[in-house]
């Protein structure tokens, strides 16, 4: 990609430098996003590009050639046809692309990867974010790759182990908040603005560039042709704008002839862009105690609920809640009907699917992609809670053999 590019307020139209250390609109406090001129990308350098993962698509990231990227070899993530399942829900086709199979193990080394690689270029003296436990995981991973420090608040009790863990072993310095992940949120924001810290959550519109190569992958994938439907988890609501945007980049520079129906599913306990899309506002309000077993996506103010809106709206889409023994029933079928284990938050996709089905709002005949987040050891303890614990025997084959039988 060329270094020609806008950094654009969504709301007021305001544009700001590739310089700038920007996360929302200094006139209007809207979202930004990043803007390219598609009249000079070049169609066969995306569409016979060489590599694999995040970077095979830098024709259309917001970065010069001779930027070396920081990577761990993201993206790439399998995307599975799931023919017993499509069956028990009642629809024709249906794909799963797991993005629990990113090195991580969460579809935020994608932004991840762009968004420190940014820091780099701006050369920051450390980056930071607040997270219900992902983020912090990947943000963790890639500055160490880096080379330089990294601060996650994390709230307190609220995040599942597995990605503590993971932050804690990659050398973040992690802060656990007496609060919810909208307090941790508000914090980290005026820390990275007085300590000269670069904020790598997706109100920065660099992650999102990252996370839009998930439709790139996709469409690639089915051939560079589009499905009809996409459902997807959603949080602070980043994602589903972000792979939203990747399918109109490839509809603009003339790949495809089409964008799917964007749809977001939330937690019945945290569900405030659900609330706004089926009251026709355009913004939300937001829920003071979000509460849900799926962790990822515990989240009562989502910054990127605007673009998320628009995104669903704009697709011809829908948004959904679902309870959380919907998801649990979600998350045992897809891994036993499928072999596809994931964390809570990621099985949203799956029971939302069969919600909506069952509601008449999805035809069988449609081709549907769904997005799973997040692996299932992100949150080892929730498999503890819902599976059939084992069965502790004496060390006696003809025992064992009846229990066999």
């Amino acid at each position: 990609m060329s270094e020609e590019y806008k950094v654009k307020c969504i709301r007021c139209g305001a544009c700001f430098s590739k310089e700038d250390v920007v996360y929302t609109c200094r006139k209007c406090g809207g979202l930004l996003d990043i803007n390219y001129d598609y009249s000079g990308i070049d169609i066969e350098r995306v569409v016979e590009a060489i590599g694999e993962g995040v970077w095979k698509y830098r024709v259309l990231l917001p970065f010069a050639e001779d930027i070396k990227p920081i990577t761990i070899k993201e993206g790439n993530t399998p995307l599975y046809k799931c023919g017993r399942l499509a069956k028990s829900i009642g629809v024709d086709e249906l794909w799963v692309k797991h993005e629990g199979m990113n090195p991580s193990g969460s579809f935020k080394d994608r932004g991840m990867t762009v968004g420190v690689t940014k820091a780099i270029e701006l050369g920051v003296k450390g980056v930071a974010c607040a997270s219900t436990g992902n983020t912090s995981a990947s943000l963790a991973i890639f500055a160490a790759k880096a080379g330089i420090p990294s601060y996650v608040l994390l709230p307190k009790g609220k995040v599942a182990l597995g990605k503590v863990a993971q932050a804690m072993m990659h050398g973040a310095k992690v802060i656990s908040l007496r609060g919810n992940f909208d307090d941790a949120l508000r914090i980290v924001r005026v820390l990275c603005e007085e300590e000269k810290l670069y904020l790598l959550n997706s109100v920065n519109p660099y992650r999102l560039e990252g996370q839009k190569t998930i439709a790139f992958e996709i469409a690639e994938k089915l051939k560079w042709k589009v499905p009809d439907r996409v459902i997807l988890p959603v949080g602070n609501a980043g994602n589903i704008s972000a792979i939203f945007k990747g399918f109109l980049e490839l509809k603009t520079v003339g790949i495809t002839g089409s964008i799917p129906k964007m749809t977001g599913i939330q937690a019945e306990g945290a569900k405030p862009v659900v609330n706004a899309f089926k009251e026709g506002r355009g913004e939300i309000i937001p829920e003071d105690k979000p509460e849900t077993i799926a962790s990822a996506i515990r989240i009562g103010n989502p910054v990127n609920a605007a673009k998320a809106l628009h995104a669903i709206r704009d697709s011809g889409g829908v948004a959904e809640s679902v309870t959380d023994d919907e998801i649990t029933k979600a998350q045992l079928e897809l891994a036993r009907q499928e072999g596809i284990g994931v964390e809570p938050a990621s099985a949203a996709s799956i029971a939302g699917l069969k919600k909506l089905v069952k509601m008449g709002e999805i035809e069988r005949e449609e081709k549907i992609v769904c997005i799973t987040t997040g692996h299932l050891l992100k949150d080892p303890e929730r498999v503890i809670e819902i599976c059939e614990a084992p069965k502790e025997v004496d060390a006696d084959v003809d025992l064992i053999r009846k229990m066999v039988k």
